[in-house]
């Protein structure tokens, strides 16, 4: 059964992988993120590009209006588009920790407001909130970004509770080490908060270990998570929680049974070996 279907972030990474293995499977899919030129093979292959920055309520609003007045409904919401702020909580900017929240939670959950009238009306839907093994776990130096997955974590859980007597469903997609871009943007920045200061050893040490984390022999491809994200949309009673990709189920059990000061331990040890 066709689905229309909504992914953010879909210029690369997950989001692109998972619009392309959407399409294949003949949904009728609109990739969003604000790089529309990123999202011309969608296009080529069948699928729709829509320019749209989350933060803007009015590109926001046009995005859904477009979606509902071309095909009169909205099945799946797939809040895919994020990034990473990384730094001491003394070094990261009150600017860039706004911002940080603004994409990662505000962002998602202005689109979510904007689509839960029509899935309302409807009687059905489903909204897909990809976090990450970071929506459960820290590191040093991430605070902002973790708290800010650890958010998202907790707003879907009071989503789903909200919205189950509409027939909307709500899942949330944990990805472990993924091969994306991801990390590549947020290294340089990630340095040049911490240079000169007194965070600037363990900032060189953690961009080192994430390097490594994220090399393709320690990572996986975001066809996996497309693949998990698939699975979600095609059941007819989709789990609360996908985790999926490189350590994601191993350190989460982790997290689950270990007291914190262990799991501290272990993650400094994986940090010290990769770095």
């Amino acid at each position: 059964m066709k689905k229309i279907i909504l992914v953010t972030g879909a210029s690369a990474g997950i989001g692109k992988a998972t619009a392309k293995q959407l399409i294949k499977e003949k949904h009728i899919v609109y990739g969003a993120a604000r790089r529309i030129e990123k999202m011309r093979d969608l296009r080529e292959m069948g699928g729709f590009s829509i320019k749209l920055d989350i933060t803007n309520d009015n590109d926001v609003n046009k995005a859904i209006k477009r979606i509902i007045d071309e095909q009169g409904r909205i099945d799946v919401l797939i809040n895919n588009a994020g990034y990473s702020v990384y730094g001491s909580v003394e070094d990261v900017s009150k600017n860039d920790a706004r911002q940080q929240f603004d994409v990662n939670l505000f962002g998602l959950a202005s689109l979510t407001q904007e689509v839960l009238p029509y899935m309302r009306k409807q009687k059905s839907g489903h909204i897909i909130n990809v976090t990450s093994i970071g929506g459960k776990i820290y590191m040093p130096l991430g605070a902002w970004y973790h708290a800010s997955k650890h958010a998202v974590e907790g707003w879907s859980d009071c989503l789903r509770l909200e919205t189950k007597q509409f027939g909307i469903k709500v899942s949330i997609i944990e990805p472990g080490s993924i091969e994306t871009e991801f990390g590549n943007i947020m290294y340089q920045p990630f340095l040049n908060r911490s240079k000169g200061g007194s965070y600037e050893d363990i900032s060189k040490g953690i961009v080192k270990a994430l390097k490594g984390a994220n090399n393709g022999s320690s990572s996986t491809s975001p066809d996996v998570i497309a693949k998990t994200i698939l699975i979600a949309i095609n059941s007819k009673n989709p789990r609360t929680r996908y985790a999926a990709g490189k350590l994601a189920k191993p350190i989460l059990f982790c997290r689950k049974w270990l007291s914190d000061n262990a799991f501290d331990k272990i993650m400094m040890i994986m940090m010290n070996r990769l770095s």
